[in-house]
């Protein structure tokens, strides 16, 4: 997929970047979800596990990055409880919008979830590339590439299969 960006600050991870047609555009991105960002020489050891565990997720492996320690000073409760619930999609699993709507008490709030999936500062680590449509369809990726990076990430995953032109 290319050079993501990763921005982290003593409470946690702060945001994560996917690829822009640039290192400098993805940097950019990531100071609009983090503030403004210097780049590290060295990493902490913390950082490092997280950036291998999305190297490999990338590649095909099936990883978990729930554990990774995210900074939610300025996430909403309600972006909170969703993103909560969005770690527990494991690789290789969708589920809809409507569901996680309702695990957060209305299946009205389907539009409010993807409105909050759409700002989420911590894609891959929150995996909102894993939640679909009530039909399966793939909609609603504000990442670079849109839903065809999404339709990526699913594959490469295993939550769908390969097509004609894979």
């Amino acid at each position: 997929m290319g050079r993501c960006g990763i921005a982290w600050g003593p409470c946690g991870i702060k945001a994560v970047a996917f690829p822009e047609a640039s290192d400098e555009k993805t940097l950019r991105h990531s100071e609009k979800r983090a503030g403004e960002v210097e780049l590290a020489e060295a990493p902490p050891e913390t950082i490092v596990r997280v950036c291998e565990d999305i190297v490999a997720l990338l590649q095909g492996e099936k990883r978990d990055l729930s554990y990774a320690e995210l900074d939610l000073e300025n996430i909403t409760s309600f972006d909170r409880n969703l993103y909560a619930l969005t770690l527990e999609i494991k690789p290789g699993e969708t589920k809809t919008y409507g569901e996680l709507a309702r695990a957060l008490g209305d299946v009205a709030y389907s539009q409010r979830v993807g409105q909050s999936l759409g700002r989420n500062p911590f894609p891959i680590i929150v995996p909102c590339h894993r939640v679909v449509g009530a039909d399966g369809k793939l909609t609603g990726f504000s990442a670079p590439g849109g839903v065809e990076s999404k339709l990526r990430l699913l594959k490469i995953e295993g939550a769908i299969g390969p097509d004609l032109f894979d």
